[in-house]
C-alpha cells in the first residue's frame, strides 16, 4: 500500500518523537547517576519478580541494561536506524513498565483505568515497525542499499 505524503509526515514525526522519548529518559538517567533499585523495589503488581532485578549482585547489570538501553533506543528511533531491532526493546520496556505501575484495575493513579501512556506508546512503536518507520528519511533506507547487505543477506532483516 502506497503512503502519502502526510502518511510518512505522521510517521515520521511519530518516530522522533517516540526517539525524543527515549533518548532523554536514557540521558537523564545516565547524567544524573539513576538507580533502578528505588523503582523496582516500589512495585506493587509482581513485585517478586521485578525485585529479582534489584538485588545486589544484579542490580548493576539492571541500571545499566535500562539507562543505556533507553539511550540506544532513543538513538535508533531518530536517526531510523535499525528501528526493527531497537522497536520491540522499547516495546518491551512499555511492557514492563505498564505492569510495574499496575494497582489493578487501575494504572499508576485512578485516573487510568487499565490503559496508560505505556500501552499506547508501546502500540505507536508497533505502527512504526510494521510501516518501516526507519526508512522514511531514516538511515535504514539508506542502509538497505548498502553493497553490505546484498553481500551478507543474512543482515537485511536488520533494516528491511
Amino acid at each position: 500500500m502506497e503512503e502519502s505524503n502526510l502518511d510518512r509526515g505522521v510517521i515520521f514525526v511519530l518516530r522522533i518523537l517516540m526517539g525524543w522519548t527515549f533518548l532523554y529518559a536514557g540521558a537523564w538517567q545516565i547524567w544524573d547517576n539513576f538507580d533502578t533499585a528505588g523503582f523496582l523495589n516500589h512495585v506493587i503488581t509482581f513485585h517478586d519478580f521485578f525485585s529479582m532485578f534489584a538485588q545486589p549482585a544484579v542490580l548493576p547489570a539492571t541500571d545499566f541494561l535500562v539507562k543505556w538501553g533507553h539511550l540506544l533506543i532513543g538513538l535508533s528511533l531518530i536517526s531510523g536506524l535499525f528501528v526493527r531491532v531497537s522497536g520491540p526493546f522499547g516495546i518491551l520496556l512499555m511492557i514492563t513498565y505498564y505492569f510495574a505501575h499496575m494497582k489493578f484495575p487501575y494504572i499508576e493513579e485512578n485516573v487510568n483505568f487499565l490503559v496508560d501512556y505505556h500501552l499506547v506508546y508501546a502500540a505507536v512503536i508497533v505502527y512504526l515497525i510494521s510501516h518501516r518507520a526507519g526508512h522514511i528519511w531514516g538511515l535504514d533506507g539508506l542502509d538497505e542499499r548498502m553493497r553490505l547487505f546484498d553481500e551478507h543477506p543474512v543482515l537485511r532483516p536488520l533494516v528491511g
